[in-house]
């Protein structure tokens, strides 16, 4: 991966800063905000450690911890131009480098820029090492060596190694946590027979009971109190828009386990539906329910609201939401809203979400039994 400067850089003097000196100038750094706060004495900080030698690439990555995106990209850049510097006089040292990487209590970002560093300056200590971040808390460092196992998978196929191929592709699959390297790996282990569970594989939830519909005319239902947000009787019907509303059950068969109201419902423009669900977690744990949907949406857990998005058609992507949540141990109840407005365009006839637990690598949590 090339280096990429996203700040103009600055004209440097020839003087090399102490290692002892960049301290305070990485809290200045880190100090700046998006209003520009701190942003005349982030420069000059900037400046001091863009001067500085290789040495310090390892303290520079380090302040790249906990730093909000804008310092983090600060940090980034100093490290790029002090990064240049060594390595055109071959100055780099290569095992603070991966001691920095493998320290896994580092944040993704700056291991990920250590690992570009090593593979910039010793392409072959980076392919002994990419093996051993297969099972990696970074999903970007996952991508080297799901990417090693495909071309493994291609090289056994074109030997007529299918067994063999579809083994490494199967391991790659387990390693993966990318859509796009997972609907790959997919699409090369069903060529060859074999079956792949995508659900399973991301954690999505598939099986729920879902009620509409309630009302979203001048969409005011996204505020409005229905019955299931005051208690969940799967027996209970209300009155609805245009019609009574009841439960009934919905098993997802995507592979991308979307739920579509528009299955059990039909197509109804200006209403509100619920999806109804219990994950059951054998232990009381943090974790991530992460949601796509492109209508408005309020999600609960256990009762209490975790987040909600009143928004309409801007679009919809696997993990679209990320919500940090804590699980207890046993049933947890989750309830979903999910409003449709009054447009008419076929761009906007989509009424659906898909949900998932995972922890914050994107591993997917399975449920107990």
């Amino acid at each position: 991966m090339k280096l990429r400067f996203l700040l103009p850089l600055i004209l440097l003097g020839s003087a090399s800063v102490l290692r002892a000196d960049l301290s305070s100038s990485i809290e200045k750094l880190r100090a700046v905000d998006r209003e520009g706060k701190g942003n005349a004495e982030a420069t000059e900080a900037w400046k001091e450690i863009a001067k500085s030698d290789a040495a310090t690439l390892t303290q520079i990555l380090a302040g790249m911890n906990g730093a909000n995106p804008l310092a983090e990209n600060w940090l980034r850049t100093a490290a790029g131009v002090v990064a240049e510097k060594a390595v055109m006089g071959n100055g780099i040292s290569i095992d603070s480098l991966v001691a920095f990487l493998q320290d896994t209590k580092n944040a993704a970002a700056p291991r990920v820029l250590a690992f570009d560093l090593i593979r910039q300056s010793k392409p072959e200590m980076s392919e002994n090492l990419v093996m051993n971040l297969l099972a990696d808390p970074s999903s970007e460092l996952r991508r080297y060596p799901v990417t090693k196992l495909l071309e493994e998978g291609e090289a056994a196929l074109s030997a007529g190694k299918k067994d063999v191929a579809g083994d490494t592709y199967q391991k790659a699959l387990v390693a993966a946590r990318d859509e796009d390297q997972i609907k790959s790996i997919a699409k090369k282990l069903r060529e060859l027979g074999r079956t792949v569970d995508l659900p399973k594989h991301f954690g999505f939830l598939m099986n729920w009971q879902v009620i509409a519909p309630f009302t979203n005319v001048e969409r005011k239902g996204f505020d409005e109190v229905f019955p299931p947000e005051k208690e969940i009787n799967l027996k209970a019907s209300y009155p609805g828009k245009g019609s009574d509303a009841k439960w009934a059950p919905f098993e997802s068969k995507d592979d991308y386990g979307m739920i579509d109201f528009n299955k059990p419902f039909t197509m109804l423009k200006e209403v509100t539906g619920y999806a109804y669900t219990e994950f059951n977690s054998t232990e009381a744990l943090d974790a991530e329910i992460r949601i796509g949907c492109k209508n408005g949406w309020k999600v609960w857990l256990n009762g209490e609201l975790v987040f909600a998005r009143d928004e309409y058609h801007r679009g919809m992507k696997l993990d679209q939401y990320k919500l940090p949540v804590r699980l207890k141990k046993g049933a947890n109840k989750i309830l979903v809203k999910c409003c449709q407005n009054e447009q008419t365009e076929n761009w906007t006839v989509e009424w659906q979400f898909q949900m998932r637990i995972c922890d914050a690598t994107g591993t997917a949590i399975a449920e107990a039994k």
